[in-house]
C-alpha cells in the first residue's frame, strides 16, 4: 500500500499560494482572448474538440512557472502533455476547461488546477477570471474566494437537479441508457457547464452530474472542490474518479 506524506500546514500553504500564482499567470494570458475573432483549430481526426491559442499560452505559462518554482514536479496537461517528475507531486491542468462556451463568449469555463500527491488529488482550483470566482479545495474544505463552499441535502434523486454537459457524450446505447434511468428521475435536468456545474455543485446549486468520457484534467482539479464541501466524487462503480473515464 502507499502511503500518503504528510504535509505539514506551512507546505500546504505554500501550495496553496502558488496554485493561487498559477491562477493568476494563466488570467493574464487568457482572459485577453475571450470574446475576441481568434482561430480555432480542431484537435479531433473524427468529430470536433477545439482548441485555441488561448488555450496552448495558457497552459504555457503555468507549465512555465512549476518549471521554475518546482523543477522536480511533473505536469500532466491537455495541451502539451507530460513531463514526468522527480517527486510525488504532480500538477494536473486544463487551461480552458468549456472550450466551446470561450470560443462563444459564454462564461461557463474556467482553468483547471489540480495538485497530485501520487494517491490522488490534494488541491483543486477552478478559476473564471472573466466572472472573477476562483473555486479551490483540499479536500477538507472548499471556498469561493473567502466563502465556505457546502453542498446541499438531498435525500431523494425525485427531488435532484442533474447536470451533464452534453448528451452527446453517451454515444453507445448501454452508456445512454445508464444515463436515461438517472436522468429519468430527477426533478430538473440542465445541459451545459463544463466544470462550472461542478462548482455549482460544491456551492450547493446542483445535487447531481453524470458524465463519461472524462480525462484526468477534466476532473482531478474538482475533486478536492466537491469533497471539501462535502460531496462525493467516484466513477460509475463507486471508486475513485481521478483517471476519468464514466
Amino acid at each position: 500500500m502507499i502511503r500518503r506524506m504528510r504535509l505539514s500546514a506551512d507546505r500546504k500553504q505554500e501550495l496553496t499560494e502558488f496554485a493561487h500564482q498559477l491562477a493568476d499567470v494563466s488570467a493574464e494570458a487568457i482572459l485577453p482572448y475571450f470574446r475576441t475573432s481568434q482561430a480555432v483549430n480542431n484537435k479531433a481526426a473524427g468529430g470536433f474538440d477545439p482548441v485555441t491559442v488561448a488555450d496552448r499560452e495558457g497552459e504555457r505559462v503555468m507549465r512555465a512557472l512549476i518549471g521554475e518554482r518546482y523543477p522536480e514536479h511533473g505536469i500532466l496537461g491537455e495541451e502539451h502533455g507530460t513531463s514526468a517528475g522527480d517527486s510525488e507531486f504532480t500538477w494536473v491542468l486544463d487551461p480552458i476547461d468549456g472550450t466551446r462556451a470561450f470560443i462563444t463568449g459564454l462564461p461557463l469555463w474556467g482553468t483547471l488546477i489540480a495538485l497530485n500527491d501520487g494517491i490522488s488529488p490534494v488541491l483543486g482550483v477552478m478559476n473564471q477570471p472573466f466572472t472573477g470566482e476562483r473555486f479551490m479545495g483540499n479536500g477538507e474544505r472548499a471556498w469561493l474566494g473567502d466563502t465556505p463552499l457546502a453542498t446541499r441535502e438531498c435525500a431523494d434523486l425525485g427531488d435532484a437537479i442533474l447536470m451533464c454537459t452534453t448528451p452527446e457524450m453517451f454515444d453507445s446505447p448501454e452508456s445512454r441508457h445508464a444515463f436515461a434511468a438517472v436522468a429519468g428521475q430527477v426533478r430538473m435536468l440542465r445541459y451545459g457547464g463544463d466544470c462550472y456545474a461542478y462548482c455549482m455543485l460544491a456551492m450547493g446549486m446542483v445535487d447531481l452530474i453524470v458524465e463519461r468520457d472524462l480525462k484526468p484534467y477534466d476532473i482531478q482539479a474538482l475533486i478536492p472542490i466537491i469533497e471539501g464541501a462535502g460531496g462525493r466524487v467516484t466513477n460509475w462503480q463507486g471508486e475513485s474518479a481521478q483517471a476519468g473515464g464514466r
